[in-house]
């Protein structure tokens, strides 16, 4: 099955009889897939352990923050707030796609710590695209909390910090900084919500049928074999364009002819796994 993607964004299901290269025909079982079932027992302790760690340290970080943005907002700032808001929210959309693509398209699970780590849930998503919905919200959000720790510790930092004055000049960049945070933060958490079919809440489904957050029909694009298009999956705002420049389709180029290493390999490995 292919799929062409139009103008809106959606795709367009053909079927045709035979693969359309190597790897489209791979079998994807779901959870009783041989790979799914290998990948889904390597989700150790120590990786639980990371996550909670992660989830709530992002968490404190964040309402700390957030009471401070309020304490030390002025309506000057209003335009600001809103440009910051929309700018963090684009860049963590396309920060999503590059890191989707890049767990996607390259590396493999037998990496030391890194591959059972990071790219192990990639791999599973792929083979059982509905286990996403089976993770609960440590295991959904822990990586993500992970990677906004440390912006959301030096603003922190800052608020207790710097003077009212330094604080006031700099609001604006903080605005932007924590809706990136946040949006990163959620990223998976949409992400799993694509996913989901039943039992939303209807303002979840409100904010995808409006395309504030990434949809659930928009991201089917990514799922037909071999996963090579559509990677921003907070909004999904720069698919559509990203995928008009051909942007990942020529960095993919770039690094294969720089490296040799052939793209999704490691993806299509685990795909055809039958034991």
């Amino acid at each position: 099955m292919a799929r062409m993607v139009n103008e809106n964004g959606c795709g367009e299901e053909t079927r045709s009889p035979e693969p359309q290269g190597p790897g489209r025909g791979a079998a994807r079982a779901g959870p009783q897939h041989a790979g799914a079932r290998e990948l889904a027992n390597l989700y150790s302790p120590g990786k639980r352990c990371q996550e909670w760690i992660c989830v709530v340290l992002c968490f404190s970080l964040m309402a700390f923050n957030f009471i401070h943005l309020l304490a030390n907002f002025h309506l000057g700032h209003m335009w600001y707030l809103l440009l910051g808001i929309v700018g963090g929210i684009l860049t963590a959309d396309f920060a999503s796609g590059l890191v989707h693509w890049g767990a996607d398209t390259w590396g493999s699970v037998e990496l030391p710590i890194f591959g059972k780590a990071f790219i192990r849930p990639f791999r599973e998503h792929h083979i059982d695209p509905t286990a996403i919905t089976r993770h609960d919200l440590i295991e959904t959000n822990g990586d993500n909390c992970m990677l906004t720790i440390v912006p959301l510790a030096n603003m922190a930092f800052n608020f207790l910090t710097l003077s009212p004055a330094e604080i006031y000049h700099s609001y604006p960049w903080y605005c932007f900084v924590f809706a990136l945070a946040i949006f990163v933060t959620l990223t998976n958490q949409i992400h799993k919500w694509s996913h989901t079919y039943f039992g939303l809440p209807r303002w979840v489904v409100f904010l995808q049928d409006c395309h504030i957050i990434l949809p659930r029909k928009h991201h089917r694009v990514h799922h037909v074999s071999p996963h090579e298009t559509y990677f921003c999956i907070t909004t999904g705002w720069l698919n559509y364009p990203l995928e008009k420049l051909g942007f990942w389709r020529n960095l993919e180029d770039l690094i294969q002819g720089v490296t040799g290493e052939k793209p999704r390999a490691d993806d299509l490995k685990w795909a055809h796994k039958v034991k």
